[in-house]
Protein backbone atom coordinates (compact mmCIF):
# COMPACT_ATOMS: atom_id res chain seq x y z
CA UNK A 1 0.00 0.00 0.00
CA UNK A 2 1.20 3.33 -0.87
CA UNK A 3 1.91 5.83 1.95
CA UNK A 4 0.97 9.31 2.09
CA UNK A 5 4.32 10.66 2.08
CA UNK A 6 4.81 8.49 -0.90
CA UNK A 7 1.99 9.47 -3.16
CA UNK A 8 2.69 13.08 -2.09
CA UNK A 9 6.25 12.54 -3.29
CA UNK A 10 4.60 11.02 -6.94
CA UNK A 11 2.43 13.89 -7.40
CA UNK A 12 5.46 16.36 -7.06
CA UNK A 13 7.30 14.55 -9.43
CA UNK A 14 3.54 14.67 -12.04
CA UNK A 15 3.97 18.38 -11.29
CA UNK A 16 7.53 18.59 -12.72
CA UNK A 17 7.04 19.21 -16.32
CA UNK A 18 10.35 20.00 -16.63
CA UNK A 19 13.32 18.58 -15.22
CA UNK A 20 14.02 18.80 -11.34
CA UNK A 21 17.09 21.59 -11.86
CA UNK A 22 14.66 24.01 -14.12
CA UNK A 23 11.48 23.81 -12.16
CA UNK A 24 13.44 24.44 -9.00
CA UNK A 25 14.67 27.32 -10.69
CA UNK A 26 11.71 28.20 -12.06
CA UNK A 27 9.55 28.14 -8.64
CA UNK A 28 12.54 30.27 -6.65
CA UNK A 29 12.10 32.57 -9.79
CA UNK A 30 8.44 32.98 -9.47
CA UNK A 31 8.84 33.21 -5.67
CA UNK A 32 11.14 35.99 -6.00
CA UNK A 33 9.52 38.09 -8.80
CA UNK A 34 6.06 37.75 -9.05
CA UNK A 35 5.34 39.91 -5.41
CA UNK A 36 7.34 43.14 -6.66
CA UNK A 37 6.22 42.47 -10.03
CA UNK A 38 2.63 43.22 -9.43
CA UNK A 39 3.64 46.56 -7.49
CA UNK A 40 5.78 47.34 -10.39
CA UNK A 41 2.31 46.66 -12.75
CA UNK A 42 0.29 49.03 -9.93
CA UNK A 43 3.18 51.60 -10.08
CA UNK A 44 3.23 51.50 -14.06
CA UNK A 45 -0.40 51.50 -14.72
CA UNK A 46 -1.06 54.69 -12.42
CA UNK A 47 1.37 56.72 -12.20
CA UNK A 48 3.63 56.51 -15.31
CA UNK A 49 0.51 56.22 -17.78
CA UNK A 50 1.03 52.25 -18.27
CA UNK A 51 4.56 53.25 -19.87
CA UNK A 52 7.38 50.76 -19.04
CA UNK A 53 9.99 52.74 -20.95
CA UNK A 54 8.81 55.55 -18.12
CA UNK A 55 9.33 52.91 -15.08
CA UNK A 56 12.45 51.99 -16.41
CA UNK A 57 14.18 55.37 -16.70
CA UNK A 58 12.90 56.30 -13.25
CA UNK A 59 14.45 53.27 -12.01
CA UNK A 60 17.57 54.34 -14.14
CA UNK A 61 17.73 57.83 -12.61
CA UNK A 62 17.21 56.89 -9.35
CA UNK A 63 18.93 53.31 -8.65
CA UNK A 64 17.18 50.17 -9.35
CA UNK A 65 17.16 49.37 -5.15
CA UNK A 66 16.30 52.78 -4.36
CA UNK A 67 14.00 53.43 -6.89
CA UNK A 68 12.11 50.35 -6.32
CA UNK A 69 12.01 51.18 -2.69
CA UNK A 70 10.92 54.08 -3.40
CA UNK A 71 8.06 53.09 -5.54
CA UNK A 72 6.45 49.90 -2.98
CA UNK A 73 3.55 51.65 -1.18
CA UNK A 74 4.01 50.56 2.76
CA UNK A 75 0.56 49.10 3.71
CA UNK A 76 -1.62 51.43 5.61
CA UNK A 77 -4.16 50.95 8.39
CA UNK A 78 -6.54 51.91 5.35
CA UNK A 79 -5.62 49.47 3.29
CA UNK A 80 -5.72 46.26 6.03
CA UNK A 81 -9.35 47.97 7.11
CA UNK A 82 -10.60 47.14 3.16
CA UNK A 83 -8.92 43.69 3.43
CA UNK A 84 -10.11 42.38 6.52
CA UNK A 85 -13.67 44.05 5.85
CA UNK A 86 -13.78 42.40 2.56
CA UNK A 87 -12.55 39.22 3.42
CA UNK A 88 -14.95 38.49 6.74
CA UNK A 89 -17.70 39.31 4.65
CA UNK A 90 -16.79 37.06 1.87
CA UNK A 91 -16.20 34.17 4.90
CA UNK A 92 -19.50 35.40 6.62
CA UNK A 93 -21.49 34.95 3.01
CA UNK A 94 -19.48 31.34 2.32
CA UNK A 95 -20.36 29.89 5.41
CA UNK A 96 -24.09 31.14 6.18
CA UNK A 97 -25.37 31.45 2.58
CA UNK A 98 -27.85 28.79 1.60
CA UNK A 99 -26.71 26.71 -1.23
CA UNK A 100 -27.01 22.90 -2.37
CA UNK A 101 -24.85 20.21 -1.46
CA UNK A 102 -22.33 19.60 -4.12
CA UNK A 103 -19.58 16.62 -4.01
CA UNK A 104 -16.02 17.02 -5.52
CA UNK A 105 -14.06 14.31 -7.23
CA UNK A 106 -12.72 11.46 -5.15
CA UNK A 107 -8.95 12.33 -4.09
CA UNK A 108 -5.91 10.22 -4.88
CA UNK A 109 -6.40 8.46 -1.35
CA UNK A 110 -10.16 7.72 -1.40
CA UNK A 111 -11.98 10.94 -0.08
CA UNK A 112 -14.96 12.98 -1.27
CA UNK A 113 -15.01 16.51 -0.64
CA UNK A 114 -18.45 17.93 0.01
CA UNK A 115 -19.21 21.73 -0.58
CA UNK A 116 -21.75 24.17 -0.38
CA UNK A 117 -22.77 25.47 -3.63
CA UNK A 118 -24.06 28.98 -2.85
CA UNK A 119 -21.41 31.13 -5.05
CA UNK A 120 -24.61 32.72 -7.49
CA UNK A 121 -25.64 34.21 -4.05
CA UNK A 122 -22.70 35.67 -2.53
CA UNK A 123 -21.80 36.95 -6.04
CA UNK A 124 -25.22 39.17 -5.99
CA UNK A 125 -25.24 39.85 -2.38
CA UNK A 126 -21.54 41.36 -2.57
CA UNK A 127 -22.58 43.53 -5.78
CA UNK A 128 -25.27 44.43 -4.78
CA UNK A 129 -23.97 45.70 -1.43
CA UNK A 130 -21.14 47.05 -2.87
CA UNK A 131 -22.75 49.12 -5.48
CA UNK A 132 -25.32 50.33 -2.82
CA UNK A 133 -23.21 51.46 -0.25
CA UNK A 134 -21.33 53.97 -2.98
CA UNK A 135 -24.58 54.83 -4.63
CA UNK A 136 -26.20 55.62 -0.78
CA UNK A 137 -23.15 57.45 -0.22
CA UNK A 138 -21.78 54.66 2.49
CA UNK A 139 -18.68 54.01 1.19
CA UNK A 140 -16.99 55.90 -1.75
CA UNK A 141 -15.33 52.94 -3.95
CA UNK A 142 -13.05 55.17 -5.04
CA UNK A 143 -11.14 55.24 -2.21
CA UNK A 144 -10.11 51.58 -3.07
CA UNK A 145 -8.68 52.94 -5.98
CA UNK A 146 -6.70 55.75 -4.61
CA UNK A 147 -5.30 53.03 -1.81
CA UNK A 148 -4.69 50.43 -4.18
CA UNK A 149 -1.30 50.33 -4.13
CA UNK A 150 -1.07 50.15 -0.10
CA UNK A 151 -3.77 47.08 -0.40
CA UNK A 152 -1.19 45.40 -2.92
CA UNK A 153 1.13 45.84 -0.48
CA UNK A 154 -0.55 44.76 2.50
CA UNK A 155 -2.06 41.52 0.07
CA UNK A 156 1.77 40.64 -0.66
CA UNK A 157 2.83 40.68 2.72
CA UNK A 158 -0.07 39.44 4.55
CA UNK A 159 -1.04 36.44 1.69
CA UNK A 160 2.66 35.29 2.09
CA UNK A 161 2.22 35.00 5.99
CA UNK A 162 -1.01 33.06 4.98
CA UNK A 163 0.93 30.36 3.16
CA UNK A 164 3.17 30.13 5.75
CA UNK A 165 0.36 28.83 7.60
CA UNK A 166 -0.65 26.42 5.48
CA UNK A 167 2.56 25.55 5.30
CA UNK A 168 2.35 24.79 9.03
CA UNK A 169 -1.08 23.27 8.99
CA UNK A 170 -0.04 20.70 6.35
CA UNK A 171 2.07 19.37 8.72
CA UNK A 172 0.80 19.81 11.88
CA UNK A 173 -2.97 19.60 11.57
CA UNK A 174 -3.74 18.18 8.14
CA UNK A 175 -7.83 18.02 7.36
CA UNK A 176 -7.62 14.66 5.07
CA UNK A 177 -5.53 11.95 4.29
CA UNK A 178 -4.73 13.71 0.71
CA UNK A 179 -1.53 15.44 2.63
CA UNK A 180 1.73 15.07 2.67
CA UNK A 181 6.10 16.48 1.88
CA UNK A 182 7.77 16.06 -0.70
CA UNK A 183 11.06 16.52 1.72
CA UNK A 184 11.71 19.64 0.28
CA UNK A 185 10.96 22.71 1.88
CA UNK A 186 10.86 24.78 -1.27
CA UNK A 187 8.76 22.77 -3.47
CA UNK A 188 6.34 22.43 -0.24
CA UNK A 189 5.96 25.91 0.32
CA UNK A 190 5.23 27.02 -3.35
CA UNK A 191 3.03 24.13 -4.52
CA UNK A 192 1.59 23.21 -1.23
CA UNK A 193 0.89 20.02 1.25
CA UNK A 194 -3.06 19.77 1.25
CA UNK A 195 -5.01 19.31 -1.55
CA UNK A 196 -8.21 19.73 0.56
CA UNK A 197 -7.52 22.40 3.58
CA UNK A 198 -9.93 23.28 5.74
CA UNK A 199 -10.74 25.50 9.28
CA UNK A 200 -13.16 23.10 10.97
CA UNK A 201 -15.81 20.89 9.23
CA UNK A 202 -17.17 23.70 6.65
CA UNK A 203 -14.81 26.04 5.84
CA UNK A 204 -12.87 24.95 2.57
CA UNK A 205 -10.05 27.23 1.83
CA UNK A 206 -9.26 27.01 -1.31
CA UNK A 207 -12.99 27.51 -2.05
CA UNK A 208 -12.16 30.95 0.12
CA UNK A 209 -9.14 31.72 -1.99
CA UNK A 210 -9.86 30.96 -5.26
CA UNK A 211 -13.05 31.18 -5.57
CA UNK A 212 -14.47 34.03 -3.05
CA UNK A 213 -11.15 36.46 -2.41
CA UNK A 214 -9.62 36.02 -5.76
CA UNK A 215 -12.43 35.59 -8.35
CA UNK A 216 -14.81 38.01 -6.33
CA UNK A 217 -12.47 40.86 -6.05
CA UNK A 218 -11.88 40.62 -9.93
CA UNK A 219 -15.55 41.73 -10.07
CA UNK A 220 -15.45 44.66 -7.79
CA UNK A 221 -12.24 45.89 -8.94
CA UNK A 222 -13.96 45.89 -12.26
CA UNK A 223 -16.68 47.99 -10.76
CA UNK A 224 -14.24 50.31 -8.75
CA UNK A 225 -12.38 50.94 -11.87
CA UNK A 226 -15.72 52.14 -13.48
CA UNK A 227 -17.29 53.87 -10.51
CA UNK A 228 -13.72 55.65 -10.03
CA UNK A 229 -13.18 56.80 -14.00
CA UNK A 230 -17.26 58.14 -13.46
CA UNK A 231 -16.33 60.06 -10.60
CA UNK A 232 -13.03 61.69 -12.24
CA UNK A 233 -14.61 62.47 -15.63
CA UNK A 234 -18.45 62.68 -14.53
CA UNK A 235 -18.93 59.90 -16.98
CA UNK A 236 -17.68 56.27 -18.31
CA UNK A 237 -16.25 56.23 -21.13
CA UNK A 238 -17.64 53.20 -23.54
CA UNK A 239 -13.87 51.09 -23.57
CA UNK A 240 -14.56 51.12 -19.94
CA UNK A 241 -18.23 49.91 -20.32
CA UNK A 242 -17.00 47.25 -22.66
CA UNK A 243 -14.37 46.19 -20.62
CA UNK A 244 -16.37 45.97 -17.38
CA UNK A 245 -18.96 44.79 -19.07
CA UNK A 246 -17.12 41.56 -20.42
CA UNK A 247 -15.35 40.99 -17.26
CA UNK A 248 -18.52 41.05 -15.16
CA UNK A 249 -19.77 38.50 -17.37
CA UNK A 250 -17.27 36.02 -17.19
CA UNK A 251 -16.94 36.78 -13.89
CA UNK A 252 -21.15 35.53 -13.60
CA UNK A 253 -20.06 32.83 -15.63
CA UNK A 254 -17.69 31.60 -13.60
CA UNK A 255 -19.54 31.62 -10.24
CA UNK A 256 -22.85 30.23 -12.33
CA UNK A 257 -20.41 27.11 -12.97
CA UNK A 258 -18.40 27.43 -9.74
CA UNK A 259 -19.58 23.78 -8.63
CA UNK A 260 -17.59 22.36 -12.11
CA UNK A 261 -14.87 24.29 -11.16
CA UNK A 262 -14.32 22.52 -8.22
CA UNK A 263 -13.69 19.06 -10.54
CA UNK A 264 -10.61 21.20 -12.41
CA UNK A 265 -6.65 20.70 -11.57
CA UNK A 266 -7.04 24.11 -9.35
CA UNK A 267 -9.38 22.49 -6.48
CA UNK A 268 -9.00 18.75 -7.59
CA UNK A 269 -4.99 18.06 -8.05
CA UNK A 270 -3.27 21.13 -7.13
CA UNK A 271 -2.18 21.54 -3.75
CA UNK A 272 -2.88 24.93 -1.36
CA UNK A 273 0.23 26.61 -1.68
CA UNK A 274 1.87 29.95 -2.79
CA UNK A 275 0.87 28.81 -6.73
CA UNK A 276 -2.39 28.06 -5.90
CA UNK A 277 -3.33 30.34 -2.52
CA UNK A 278 -0.94 32.86 -3.26
CA UNK A 279 -1.60 33.71 -6.62
CA UNK A 280 -5.93 34.01 -5.78
CA UNK A 281 -5.37 36.51 -3.22
CA UNK A 282 -2.45 38.60 -4.74
CA UNK A 283 -2.29 38.02 -8.61
CA UNK A 284 -5.62 37.95 -9.81
CA UNK A 285 -6.88 41.28 -8.03
CA UNK A 286 -3.53 43.14 -9.49
CA UNK A 287 -2.95 41.07 -12.57
CA UNK A 288 -6.47 40.02 -14.15
CA UNK A 289 -7.97 43.63 -13.35
CA UNK A 290 -5.07 45.38 -15.24
CA UNK A 291 -6.55 46.49 -18.19
CA UNK A 292 -9.30 48.00 -16.15
CA UNK A 293 -6.94 49.60 -14.12
CA UNK A 294 -5.43 51.47 -16.94
CA UNK A 295 -8.87 52.21 -18.53
CA UNK A 296 -9.31 54.23 -15.51
CA UNK A 297 -6.93 57.48 -15.97
CA UNK A 298 -6.87 56.53 -20.11
CA UNK A 299 -10.69 56.53 -21.27
CA UNK A 300 -10.75 55.64 -25.23
CA UNK A 301 -13.73 56.67 -27.04
CA UNK A 302 -14.33 53.53 -29.57
CA UNK A 303 -17.60 54.36 -30.67
CA UNK A 304 -20.62 52.63 -30.80
CA UNK A 305 -20.10 50.50 -34.00
CA UNK A 306 -16.70 49.74 -32.84
CA UNK A 307 -17.28 49.10 -29.16
CA UNK A 308 -20.72 46.81 -30.00
CA UNK A 309 -18.76 44.55 -32.06
CA UNK A 310 -15.72 43.84 -29.60
CA UNK A 311 -18.72 43.61 -26.77
CA UNK A 312 -20.50 41.35 -28.64
CA UNK A 313 -17.00 39.49 -29.92
CA UNK A 314 -16.73 38.78 -26.32
CA UNK A 315 -19.49 37.73 -24.94
CA UNK A 316 -19.45 34.75 -27.96
CA UNK A 317 -15.81 33.84 -26.51
CA UNK A 318 -17.17 33.01 -22.93
CA UNK A 319 -20.48 31.30 -23.99
CA UNK A 320 -18.35 28.99 -25.66
CA UNK A 321 -16.25 28.76 -23.02
CA UNK A 322 -18.54 28.23 -20.97
CA UNK A 323 -20.48 25.44 -23.02
CA UNK A 324 -17.03 23.69 -23.69
CA UNK A 325 -17.41 22.90 -19.93
CA UNK A 326 -20.90 22.63 -20.15
CA UNK A 327 -20.78 19.83 -22.73
CA UNK A 328 -18.07 18.09 -21.07
CA UNK A 329 -20.36 18.13 -17.10
CA UNK A 330 -23.44 16.86 -18.82
CA UNK A 331 -21.45 14.29 -20.59
CA UNK A 332 -19.76 13.31 -17.54
CA UNK A 333 -22.98 13.35 -15.09
CA UNK A 334 -24.93 11.23 -17.46
CA UNK A 335 -22.20 8.37 -17.71
CA UNK A 336 -22.27 9.11 -21.64
CA UNK A 337 -25.92 9.21 -22.46
CA UNK A 338 -26.31 13.02 -23.37
CA UNK A 339 -26.18 14.27 -26.80
CA UNK A 340 -23.51 16.42 -28.14
CA UNK A 341 -23.93 18.73 -31.06
CA UNK A 342 -27.69 16.92 -31.54
CA UNK A 343 -25.32 13.48 -31.92
CA UNK A 344 -24.32 10.50 -29.40
CA UNK A 345 -21.03 11.39 -28.27
CA UNK A 346 -18.13 9.39 -29.48
CA UNK A 347 -15.69 8.53 -26.45
CA UNK A 348 -13.20 6.06 -25.02
CA UNK A 349 -13.61 4.26 -22.31
CA UNK A 350 -10.76 4.46 -20.08
CA UNK A 351 -9.43 2.31 -16.88
CA UNK A 352 -7.01 3.13 -14.25
CA UNK A 353 -5.60 1.80 -11.02
CA UNK A 354 -6.16 4.10 -7.83
CA UNK A 355 -3.35 4.57 -5.23
CA UNK A 356 -5.69 1.72 -2.90
CA UNK A 357 -5.43 -0.81 -6.20
CA UNK A 358 -8.97 -0.26 -7.31
CA UNK A 359 -9.97 -0.22 -10.74
CA UNK A 360 -11.97 2.07 -11.98
CA UNK A 361 -13.06 3.70 -15.37
CA UNK A 362 -13.54 6.96 -16.86
CA UNK A 363 -14.95 8.46 -19.64
CA UNK A 364 -13.56 10.41 -22.60
CA UNK A 365 -15.29 12.98 -24.22
CA UNK A 366 -13.95 12.89 -28.02
CA UNK A 367 -16.39 14.88 -30.34
CA UNK A 368 -18.27 18.10 -30.15
CA UNK A 369 -16.08 21.27 -28.85
CA UNK A 370 -13.50 18.49 -27.39
CA UNK A 371 -12.75 16.72 -30.70
CA UNK A 372 -11.73 20.23 -31.79
CA UNK A 373 -8.76 19.81 -29.00
CA UNK A 374 -8.12 18.36 -26.16
CA UNK A 375 -7.96 21.73 -24.48
CA UNK A 376 -10.04 23.92 -27.06
CA UNK A 377 -11.71 25.64 -23.60
CA UNK A 378 -8.33 27.54 -23.60
CA UNK A 379 -8.87 29.38 -27.50
CA UNK A 380 -11.84 31.06 -26.25
CA UNK A 381 -10.76 32.21 -22.84
CA UNK A 382 -8.13 33.62 -24.23
CA UNK A 383 -9.76 35.33 -27.08
CA UNK A 384 -12.30 36.45 -24.44
CA UNK A 385 -9.42 38.34 -22.48
CA UNK A 386 -8.19 39.82 -25.28
CA UNK A 387 -11.26 41.64 -26.42
CA UNK A 388 -11.63 42.72 -22.68
CA UNK A 389 -8.19 44.00 -23.29
CA UNK A 390 -8.39 45.49 -26.97
CA UNK A 391 -10.98 48.91 -25.89
CA UNK A 392 -7.47 50.01 -24.71
CA UNK A 393 -6.10 50.06 -28.33
CA UNK A 394 -1.89 50.16 -28.52
CA UNK A 395 -0.82 52.87 -27.12
CA UNK A 396 1.14 50.62 -24.68
CA UNK A 397 1.58 46.81 -24.06
CA UNK A 398 1.67 46.73 -20.58
CA UNK A 399 -2.42 46.32 -20.79
CA UNK A 400 -1.92 43.37 -22.86
CA UNK A 401 0.16 41.53 -20.19
CA UNK A 402 -2.62 39.48 -19.03
CA UNK A 403 -3.53 37.99 -21.73
CA UNK A 404 0.27 36.99 -22.69
CA UNK A 405 0.40 35.67 -18.81
CA UNK A 406 -2.78 33.69 -19.48
CA UNK A 407 -1.81 32.02 -22.86
CA UNK A 408 1.31 31.15 -21.31
CA UNK A 409 -0.53 29.87 -17.90
CA UNK A 410 -2.77 27.65 -19.95
CA UNK A 411 -0.35 26.35 -22.22
CA UNK A 412 1.79 25.04 -19.13
CA UNK A 413 -1.45 23.90 -17.87
CA UNK A 414 -2.27 21.78 -20.77
CA UNK A 415 0.88 20.36 -20.75
CA UNK A 416 1.16 18.99 -16.89
CA UNK A 417 -2.38 17.60 -17.67
CA UNK A 418 -1.68 16.14 -20.58
CA UNK A 419 1.29 14.80 -18.50
CA UNK A 420 -1.33 13.81 -15.51
CA UNK A 421 -3.80 12.12 -17.45
CA UNK A 422 -0.56 10.02 -19.66
CA UNK A 423 0.38 8.94 -16.51
CA UNK A 424 -3.20 8.16 -14.83
CA UNK A 425 -4.40 6.19 -17.97
CA UNK A 426 -1.52 4.92 -19.64
CA UNK A 427 -2.42 3.33 -23.37
CA UNK A 428 -5.97 4.57 -23.42
CA UNK A 429 -4.56 7.99 -22.96
CA UNK A 430 -2.46 7.16 -26.35
CA UNK A 431 -5.74 6.36 -27.95
CA UNK A 432 -7.32 9.31 -27.09
CA UNK A 433 -4.35 11.47 -28.36
CA UNK A 434 -4.69 9.75 -31.71
CA UNK A 435 -8.11 10.63 -31.98
CA UNK A 436 -7.88 13.90 -30.87
CA UNK A 437 -4.17 14.74 -32.36
CA UNK A 438 -4.33 18.30 -31.25
CA UNK A 439 -3.34 20.15 -27.78
CA UNK A 440 -4.70 23.59 -27.72
CA UNK A 441 -5.24 25.09 -31.48
CA UNK A 442 -6.77 22.65 -34.11
CA UNK A 443 -4.69 22.14 -36.73
CA UNK A 444 -1.84 23.67 -35.62
CA UNK A 445 -1.04 22.79 -32.10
Amino acid sequence: MVTAKAESMKKKKEEMVHSPILTYLSVITLLSTCPPFVILLWYTMVHQDGSILNTFNYLKEHGVVEGFVNIWPRPTAVAWKIIACYALFEAALQLWLPGKTVEGPISPTGNKPVYKANGVLAYVVTLVTYISLWWFGIFNPSVVYDHLGEIYSALIFGSLVFCVFLYIKGHVAPSSTDSGSSGNIIFDFYWGMELYPRIGKNFDIKVFTNCRFGMMSWAVLAVTYCIKQYETNGKVADSMLVNTVLMLVYVTKFFWWEAGYWNTMDIAHDRAGFYICWGCLVWVPSIYTSPGMYLVNHPVNLGPQLAVSILIAGILCIYINYDCDRQRQEFRRTNGKSLVWGKAPSKIVASYTTTKGETKTSLLLTSGWWGLSRHFHYVPEIMAAFFWTVPALFDNFLPYFYVVFLTILLFDRAKRDDDRCRSKYGKYWKTYCAKVPYRIIPGIY
